[in-house]
């Protein structure tokens, strides 16, 4: 898997979250991520994985797939009841 992402945009997003992209892109080697389509996206199809990081973080990242890439748009750390639903399974 390759990952991809505008550098203004994650740091921007380290800003705002704490969470730099190439965390976020570790959680998606996690095999019990979730991943859904995200319903608010309107310009393009966009995904959700809540997931955890190398750091052990629970994180929720918004992506798109761009040919054969990852491209990471954002990343956070999930919410509590994010993290619930994340540790049942």
């Amino acid at each position: 898997m390759t990952f991809e992402w505008d550098l203004v945009k994650a740091k921007a997003n380290m800003l705002r979250h704490g969470v730099d992209f190439a965390d976020a892109a570790t959680s998606f080697n996690d095999v019990h991520a979730l991943t859904v389509i995200d319903p608010d996206s309107e310009t393009e199809e966009r995904h959700l994985t809540v997931a955890q990081d190398v750091n052990g973080r629970v994180l929720v990242t918004c992506f798109a797939f761009r040919g054969n890439s990852i491209r990471i748009i954002s990343s956070r750390k999930a919410s509590p009841g994010e993290r619930r639903r994340y540790e049942v399974i």
